[in-house]
């Protein structure tokens, strides 16, 4: 796959991606485990086919100190023995939210969201969602490949 386009040679995507990164580190203060952050984020990435996403979101969660077991089974989370009760809740609410044609999130996702994380972690949960499905649309529109990308160079990309 040959990348279409790449958005920071526009000026003005260029802006809307610094903008978006430091948008999505507020998150960084949230309660929510860094490593939770990235299953998450990885999991849509999966959902919405972004190579670039995945990448970035494997690597980033085992830089957090999240086990390759883990990161090989979050495509499988359903199937799987390795995530807590608060960790599917989540990740089903990540699905959901990914595929809203198809039902939206559900009454029972949510009420398993509401068990487990209290008002500020739900809004960055919500948040989360909405900033990754966002980013993973833009790579998959101009072809963004995976495979290069290195833990923290967004930080480095963004000053």
């Amino acid at each position: 796959m040959e990348p279409r386009f790449n958005l920071f040679d526009s000026p003005t995507a260029a802006k809307v991606a610094k903008r978006f990164y430091t948008t999505s580190l507020a998150l960084e203060g949230s309660t929510l485990p860094k490593a939770l952050r990235e299953l998450l984020e990885l999991r849509v990435a999966q959902i919405n086919g972004c190579g670039f996403c995945v990448d970035v979101h494997t690597k980033e969660a085992a830089a957090a100190g999240e086990s390759a077991l883990r990161l090989h089974l979050v495509a499988a989370w359903r199937h799987s023995t390795v995530f807590t009760e608060a960790e599917r809740a989540a990740l089903a609410l990540a699905e959901e939210g990914t595929r809203l044609g198809d039902h939206g999130v559900s009454d029972e996702t949510w009420a398993a969201v509401r068990e487990y994380y209290d008002d500020d972690q739900v809004g960055a949960l919500v948040c989360l969602v909405s900033l990754i499905n966002a980013a993973t649309r833009m790579g998959v529109i101009v072809h963004t490949p995976g495979g290069a990308y290195e833990p923290g160079m967004f930080a480095a990309a963004s000053s």
